[in-house]
């Protein structure tokens, strides 16, 4: 039966070594069962481990191209480089919604501007790691990626972070203040101006 409540969708994005894996992870056990993560699809074939239906929605090129013709993502893009395209469909946001129970989707720049032009009073939250130097210093941190990967991250990051006034709320992840960040976030979303709590 459809909840008489309908659930806020939730737009997150920031830059890779904003944080994001580790406060949605948070985020999402703070909040369940009344938020939760769309799954994305992909063409890009299974890592080790991952699981069909919860990391991603794992489609062949030729599914992933059917569902975009007839109108079942609400947004897609290819990653440059590697042909691989990524897409929300439209059911994994939709179907909930109208159950009363609010979406979260990490997401990039280009696709959450997407996503606002069919859902404008989307909760849109840009994350951002303080500063460029800040952000640096974390991807190098990591010591897991050699420095072309570093430089790539790094460019795309300079673009992302020029458009976070684009954004409705925008926090900052303060290195060692995770917990503070997720409950801002939570904040956020609960007291965002539609009529439901998280």
């Amino acid at each position: 039966m459809p909840s008489s409540r309908t659930g806020k969708l939730v737009i997150l994005s920031g830059p890779s070594g904003s944080g994001k894996t580790t406060v949605v992870r948070k985020l999402l056990a703070l909040a369940e069962p009344s938020l939760k993560l769309s799954v994305s699809a992909t063409t890009r074939p299974p890592r080790a481990g991952e699981v069909d239906g919860k990391d991603y929605h794992f489609l062949s090129t030729d599914e992933f191209q059917r569902r975009q013709a007839a109108g079942e993502f609400l947004e897609t893009f290819e990653v440059f480089g590697n042909g691989y395209w990524y897409g929300t469909l439209r059911s994994e946001v939709e179907n909930r919604l109208s159950e009363g129970i609010s979406v979260l989707l990490e997401i990039d720049v280009d696709g959450a501007m997407e996503i606002v032009k069919q859902y404008p009073a989307a909760v849109t939250i840009f994350l951002s790691p303080g500063s460029h130097a800040e952000l640096e210093r974390r991807l190098r941190g990591r010591g897991t990626e050699p420095e072309a990967t570093i430089q790539r991250r790094l460019a795309a990051a300079k673009r992302e972070l020029a458009a976070m006034n684009q954004y409705k709320y925008q926090i900052v992840n303060d290195a060692g203040a995770v917990n503070e960040t997720v409950q801002r976030l939570a904040d956020v979303i609960q007291n965002d101006s539609g009529d439901d709590a998280l």
